[in-house]
């Protein structure tokens, strides 16, 4: 019983710092509200439209901005005060659910609205990503956690994909996508209030020296000439890219496919929450960054194979069981290139490198949806995914080919930080 005990502490060690243990108790109720939105928005779209080409391009919306405007709000994230610039995101994400609900509660919406809102949202999430991710640096006063809180983050994120998925297949069914909307709303006050209850130290700032496009191409130049950071981010837009809309398609898969309805879809994105939660505590429970680079690899080849398989498959229990694959490895795939990013990355380019990093993984997922959308329109959902898996399977090629390159660039920067011995 103490030894489990002790593992417990060690795996929620970052919890130890106060700011942190604040934001994970208020986000993680935060984010269930978010999922239980993402699922009923896409139940909502597919039922008044029965167009998968409308699902990729409402994702395309939404997550467009992120692409455009991301790398602009990592410049932001390193001059201005990135508590202050999570504030004010949550509290306009917080407005766009209350409208959006009160829109669906009311009976007064229509398909442009949901267009309109989801591009509100999106500018919004390209300037709330970046300076999330940079700020838990931030909030962590002994540093040997912040690993171990990067992976919290993704616990947390995954632990409320569990549970919101879930919860909104059965309130779609019972009183509507709505009440989904309005409860994300509600959920909002919790992270709201831990950020105003924080005690932070003041982050020096220095005064801009620069104009804000050339400190964007510092931040390019910087991402491009170091290798594990190109490299990283290269193979993290190419499985946002080709992998990750697969969730887009979704809605098809539970009606056509497997003949169900929105309790269909809650447990097969559920699926992938709770393969994505326990790769999140695996990474959580490693004592050490190193040989985290590897682990991405492996997780870029796992992912292709788990969703070239999801999309041959007309059995139910298998299909969960590839998403659930799926969702393990690309969770672990992309927080492990988080830390990896973090541990290398020079402090006064952090929020420009959170940015790229935004940019790779998320930015590029609108026009995965918008490709994984006309191509499910045309050749049909099975054969779109079978594609995407296929080419996620050529991605992971390269980044095995790159892997001994990498070790050695970033071997010296861990022994200059001290982060392994210098033996």
């Amino acid at each position: 019983m103490d030894a489990f005990q002790n593992n417990l502490k060690f795996i929620f060690r970052a919890l130890r710092n106060r700011n942190y243990r604040l934001f994970f108790g208020g986000q993680s109720i935060s984010l269930i509200g978010t999922w239980m939105q993402q699922i009923a928005m896409s139940w909502l779209i597919y039922r008044l439209t029965n167009s998968p080409l409308l699902l990729g391009t409402v994702g395309f919306f939404s997550q467009i901005p992120t692409f455009l405007l991301t790398p602009f709000a990592g410049v932001c994230a390193d001059r201005y005060p990135r508590h202050r610039i999570i504030l004010i995101a949550q509290t306009l994400s917080m407005l766009q659910a209350a409208v959006l609900a009160l829109l669906v509660l009311t009976n007064h919406i229509q398909v442009w609205h949901i267009f309109g809102l989801s591009l509100v949202l999106g500018i919004v999430n390209a300037f709330d990503i970046p300076a999330r991710h940079s700020f838990t640096v931030e909030m962590i006063e002994n540093k040997a956690d912040l690993s171990n809180a990067i992976a919290l983050n993704s616990t947390m994120f995954n632990l409320a994909r569990l549970i919101g998925p879930s919860v909104a297949g059965v309130l779609i069914s019972l009183v509507g996508e709505g009440t989904c909307f309005l409860l994300n709303a509600i959920s909002y006050l919790a992270v709201i209030v831990s950020l105003c209850a924080m005690r932070l130290a003041r982050r020096p700032i220095k005064p801009p020296e620069k104009r804000v496009w050339q400190e964007l191409k510092d931040g390019f130049a910087y991402a491009y000439n170091l290798k594990p950071i190109r490299i990283i981010l290269i193979i993290l837009g190419a499985s946002s890219l080709l992998g990750v809309p697969y969730q887009i398609l979704m809605p098809v898969f539970a009606k056509e496919i497997f003949h169900g309805g929105p309790e269909i879809l809650g447990y097969l994105m559920s699926m992938a929450g709770f393969g994505a939660l326990l790769g999140a505590l695996y990474l959580a429970s490693r004592p050490s960054v190193v040989g985290l680079i590897r682990i991405c690899a492996a997780m870029s080849l796992l992912f292709g194979s788990a969703i070239l398989i999801f999309s041959q498959s007309r059995i139910l229990t298998l299909s969960m069981a590839m998403i659930f694959v799926s969702g393990f490895a690309i969770m672990v795939q992309m927080a492990a290139s988080n830390t990896v990013l973090q541990t290398i990355v020079d402090e006064d380019k952090r929020g420009r490198i959170m940015s790229l990093f935004a940019m790779a993984f998320m930015g590029m997922a609108p026009f995965g949806s918008l490709l994984a959308g006309a191509l499910a329109h045309k050749i049909g959902a099975p054969h779109t995914v079978a594609l995407c898996g296929l080419l996620c399977l050529a991605a992971s090629g390269f980044f095995f080919q790159q892997l001994p390159s990498i070790r050695k660039i970033i071997r010296p920067i861990y022994l200059h930080k001290g982060i392994i011995p210098n033996l």
